[in-house]
């Protein structure tokens, strides 16, 4: 696929970022350290005689600034409430979002840890307990902005999108065949979901754990969604291994908050709108110049006979997970 010459990134240079961080008033050293983001820009920037700064740079017209606002609000509501979390520094007037250059961006501390190994028991528990105190302030009030996470956002929006603008001609009928069956499915189990405002990407790479406290980190997809949706990505293995990993966290979750059973029958199919919107998120930034290197395996006839398969396998489990219902 044709590749664009210019893209809104190219303009984030060094000393772009730089401005961007005195302009609101910080006292940078001129150190400049891309870390790991794709969706987002995001740097450690030094600070003269002070801990360096995390610096994160949205990716321009995915978020409005309402949007962006409700994740912040998020963010410290949940603080508020004693819960570790990496929240943005506010500058003198009470903002978080900060504009330079046609860019929104925000400034965070760094915060030092490392990802918690979710099969130690003890972690699970540490977790469950924070996911329910989590979630009583994610119940609180839904997002007004942010999007929910459901059938069609996540599974519908991201088929139609593949299946137009993407995928190879000799994979799409059977994607799409597998898909709408999927989501027949989906759609029913998704259907009664009673959504609060969760985390909605915990995957390891957003927990930092340090002296034994789970810093959560990177709110940047909170949406409204099912509780679970936070729950269930901390399981991992074979199903009995993650039955054992699911009664801890229950047990965990329930000092706190009541755990919602009820939601249970959701997990696969979660599970299965995640493989279809990653998908759809890597074809709608392929022609980001970073993506193409970041996922070369993507653009292949390859990775599409597969990915068919495994939905295949998904909708497998699907179809069982309800014939046991």
């Amino acid at each position: 696929m044709n590749q664009p010459t210019t893209h809104p990134f190219d303009t984030l240079t060094p000393d772009t970022i730089l401005d961007a961080l005195e302009s609101q008033g910080f006292d940078v050293d001129g150190r400049v350290n891309a870390l790991n983001s794709y969706e987002n820009r995001v740097y450690q920037i030094g600070i003269d005689q002070k801990p360096p700064l995390i610096a994160k740079f949205y990716r321009p017209e995915r978020w409005s600034r309402e949007q962006i606002q409700e994740d912040h609000d998020f963010c410290f509501a949940v603080e508020a409430h004693d819960i570790p979390v990496v929240t943005p520094l506010k500058n003198s007037a009470g903002d978080s979002i900060y504009q330079f250059a046609g860019f929104q961006f925000a400034v965070f501390p760094r915060r030092g840890g490392y990802a918690p190994e979710l099969d130690h028991q003890d972690n699970l528990a540490i977790m469950g307990r924070t996911l329910a105190r989590l979630h009583n302030v994610g119940a609180q009030q839904l997002y007004q902005h942010r999007p929910t996470l459901d059938a069609q956002t996540f599974g519908q929006d991201s088929i139609d999108f593949v299946a137009e603008h993407f995928i190879p001609f000799e994979h799409k009928s059977a994607y799409l065949s597998v898909c709408n069956n999927i989501m027949s499915i989906v759609a029913d189990k998704l259907q009664a979901a009673n959504n609060i405002r969760v985390h909605g990407d915990l995957h390891i790479g957003n927990i930092l754990l340090r002296d034994d406290i789970p810093y959560l980190v990177d709110f940047d997809d909170s949406r409204s969604a099912p509780a679970i949706q936070d729950i269930w990505m901390l399981l991992s293995g074979e199903p009995h291994e993650q039955e054992i990993q699911l009664q801890k966290i229950i047990a965990a979750y329930a000092e706190f908050r009541d755990f919602p059973y009820q939601e249970l029958p959701m997990i696969e199919s979660l599970r299965t709108l995640r493989m279809i919107h990653h998908s759809a998120w890597i074809a709608r930034r392929w022609q980001d110049p970073a993506f193409p290197p970041a996922f070369p395996w993507f653009d292949t006839h390859q990775f599409w006979g597969q990915h068919v398969a495994d939905l295949q396998q998904q909708l497998n489990a699907l179809t069982v997970n309800q014939s046991h219902q």
